[in-house]
């Protein structure tokens, strides 16, 4: 019964606030919402889309090609079915340790990351005899498979406060007696040494700012360098400048295209047809009910217009500011029965050099907690998802529900308990995002 109240109430109150601001823009008519006119957000785009070849720096190891390349569905900045691979494993003192993947007959080990990257550029015509591919060893025991996130409307979650997603977490745990806790983690913005923000980007919310997660990408998805990761995984068979990604004409180099086209991009809109009929309707009210909206939070408000995040670096514009948003997500990370075991690494990250910065309001032991923990994932946009969950095994809304346990457990009990009409009433809902 708590739930109930609780899921209500948050619903109440945020429906409130949503009533009295202006609604983000959605679509996915690639248009912009405002941050910077159409045709700018159009030339963005072709940077996000372009293929990386090996002039540009791409690999020694890497995943993509492009950024479009696991971000695509319906449009450039959607999901997609492209999975990345993580691993690592338990050490003698029980807690996780990212692994050690030896490479060139093992003449060099990655450390320092759990990606694993999935392609080489060696071995090749220039080093026939150089195999640099990452294979993992048997001690890795711990393995997970994560699939891509949708990115549009993310310059909205952006632009939340950290206060907001902090008082979500703790209204959570207030309302559920610590049944449903949210964690809002701190974590490093890599743009503003010293300065950290609460995550919100990436299954283990390991990213703060979308300049900081483009940065990531870039360099561990593409294997480019650039200002703000500006060390290669390996040197072998790297021949490219460092850092490979450099300002263009217009001062911007690609990761601050990137940055821009996400900030810019339109929230996913919904099946408007689909979400008139009674059953969906039906089972909107059921979501409510039965406790699901108390994680997968229907609406938030974004800071207002010249509100300075990212550690300073960046003011919220107008076109981002005072806007409500339908993510049908908190953001925060839980433990809903389907953690992968693994903490994010690190200096893969945040960079080289995050153990010699002093950052606020960091904590290892936090980073720690999260082991088991994913980030809540925001059903806007889930119709068009075929495959679920963090690591895209579930296929159904049905079995992605009933995969729910841990925080979760109640409410998926609850689900179990309904008619089944009334299940396939929520499930249509769901379709409706």
């Amino acid at each position: 019964m708590r739930l109930f109240i609780l899921a209500a109430a948050l619903s109440f109150a945020l429906v409130s606030v949503a009533q009295q601001v202006p609604e983000a823009p959605t679509g996915f008519d690639n248009k912009s919402n405002g941050v910077v006119d159409d045709a700018t957000h159009q030339a963005d785009q072709a940077k996000f889309d372009e293929v990386e070849g090996l002039a540009d720096g791409l690999g020694p190891l890497y995943n993509a090609q492009s950024c479009r390349e696991c971000h695509q569905n319906p449009t450039s900045g959607g999901p997609s079915q492209v999975t990345e691979l993580r691993v690592g494993h338990l050490g003698p003192d029980r807690r996780f340790h990212n692994p050690e993947i030896p490479i060139a007959h093992g003449a060099e080990t990655i450390r320092d990351r759990t990606l694993v990257n999935l392609r080489a550029i060696c071995p090749s015509g220039a080093y026939p005899n150089t195999e640099i591919q990452e294979r993992v060893p048997d001690t890795e025991a711990i393995r997970t498979t994560r699939i891509a996130l949708n990115l549009l409307g993310d310059g909205f979650v952006e632009a939340l406060a950290d206060q907001t997603l902090i008082d979500l977490s703790r209204s959570q745990c207030k309302a559920s007696h610590g049944k449903i806790c949210g964690q809002a983690l701190y974590v490093p913005i890599v743009e503003a040494p010293g300065q950290t923000g609460v995550g919100r980007f990436g299954w283990k919310d390991q990213q703060a700012s979308l300049l900081s997660f483009s940065g990531d990408a870039y360099l561990n998805e593409m294997g480019i360098t650039n200002r703000l990761f500006p060390d290669e995984v390996t040197k072998l068979c790297n021949t490219a400048s460092e850092p490979s990604d450099r300002p263009g004409p217009d001062g911007l180099a690609d990761v601050d295209h990137f940055a821009r086209f996400v900030r810019a991009t339109r929230a996913p809109s919904r099946d408007a047809q689909l979400a008139e009929t009674p059953a969906a309707k039906k089972g909107s009210e059921l979501f409510d009910k039965i406790g699901c909206a108390t994680c997968h939070v229907r609406s938030l408000t974004t800071a207002a217009a010249g509100t300075k995040i990212n550690g300073s670096t960046f003011a919220i514009p107008d076109a981002l500011a005072r806007k409500t948003f339908y993510p049908f997500g908190d953001f925060l990370l839980h433990d809903v029965g389907t953690g992968d075991g693994i903490v994010a690494a690190m200096q893969e990250h945040f960079g080289r050099n995050m153990y010699q910065i002093q950052w606020k309001n960091l904590s290892i032991d936090s980073f720690a907690g999260t082991q088991n923990k994913v980030r809540t994932a925001p059903l806007w946009g889930v119709r068009l998802r075929p495959q679920l969950m963090h690591d895209g095994q579930s296929v159904t809304l049905r079995d992605a529900i009933l995969r729910h346990l841990g925080e979760a457990g109640q409410v998926t009990e609850r689900f179990r308990k309904l008619k089944r009409n009334d299940q396939e009433a929520l499930t249509d809902f769901l379709r409706s995002l």
